[in-house]
C-alpha cells in the first residue's frame, strides 16, 4: 500500500517536471514573454522538483 502512495507522488513530480520543462522552453524561445526573473525562478523550481522526483524514484525503486 505504501508503494502505491510513493508511486503516485513520484508520478505527480514527473508531471510537474514535464509542465515546468514545457514552460521553460516556451519562455526561453519567447513564445511566452515573461521577465527573466520568472524564467530563472521556474528554472530553480524545476531543478528542485527534478531532484526530488529522481531521488524518490532511486530510493524507492
Amino acid at each position: 500500500m505504501a508503494d502505491m502512495k510513493i508511486g503516485s507522488i513520484i508520478e505527480l513530480f514527473g508531471i510537474i517536471n514535464f509542465l515546468l520543462v514545457l514552460f521553460q522552453v516556451s519562455s526561453g524561445l519567447r513564445i511566452f514573454k515573461v521577465p527573466f526573473t520568472v524564467h530563472k525562478k521556474t528554472g530553480l523550481l524545476l531543478l528542485f522538483t527534478a531532484l526530488i522526483h529522481g531521488g524518490l524514484a532511486v530510493y524507492f525503486d
